[in-house]
Parts: structure tokens; sequence; C-alpha cells
């Protein structure tokens, strides 16, 4: 069975938009995308949002979003890995920086260990 790819609609592209764009609730979003006014409008607007097809085209939208922010967050992590007043904020900058460039720490593990263990402690 083929299934059909469904085009997304203007009004679907903003309510996605209005999502991703300004953070606001499914309602505030409907309203602005113009569907119905009250509750049927953002039942209608929470149905659209559960259609692969309007998930998909959400889904870019926030890589894209998250994509043209990462530059503003690495020049923040940047200055506070440099200039913060806290050692301790340029301790954890510093580490997240090199996370993100490959350099992780190594996870700590605990070992166990099986045999006969006797300790014997003389107070006396």
């Amino acid at each position: 069975m083929l299934t059909q790819e469904r085009k997304i609609t203007k009004r679907q592209m903003l309510l996605v938009d209005t999502l991703v764009a300004s953070g606001c609730t499914i309602k505030e979003a409907s309203q602005c995308a113009g569907y119905a006014d009250g509750e049927s409008g953002r039942v209608t607007a929470s149905k659209t949002l559960r259609l692969p097809h309007v998930q998909q085209y959400m889904m870019t939208r926030i890589h894209e979003t998250v994509g043209l922010n990462a530059t503003t967050a690495l020049a923040t992590v940047m200055k506070l890995a440099s200039g913060a007043k806290s050692e301790y904020v340029k301790l954890e900058a510093s580490k997240d920086i090199l996370d993100r460039a490959g350099f992780k720490a190594p996870d700590k593990h605990m070992h166990l260990h099986t045999g006969d263990l006797r300790v014997h402690i003389d107070l006396g």
C-alpha cells in the first residue's frame, strides 16, 4: 500500500512557525494562525500538530532554530569559561566546551573484586 505524502498548508506552517518562534501556548498559536477562537481552535490545532507531515515540518523548523542559536550559546559559554567571577562557573563552562569538542572525561567505573579478603585490625 502506497502512502500519499501530504503537503503542509499555509495555516499549518503559520501554526508551527508561531510555536517555534515564540514558544507560546497552542491556544495562542492557533489564534495567530487563524484557527477558530477558544477551545475548538486549540483542539483542532492540537490534532493538526499530531499529523506526521506537520510533525516533520516542526522538527525541521526546530533544528533550524537551534542551529541558528547555537552560535550565540557557544559565545556565551566561551565568555563564561574565561570571564566568570565564580571559579565553579569557569570550570563547568570549560568542561562543557571540552565535552562538545570531543574531549570528554572518562566515565567513572566501580570495580568489584571477588575473592577471599581478610582484614585484621589489632587495637591492642
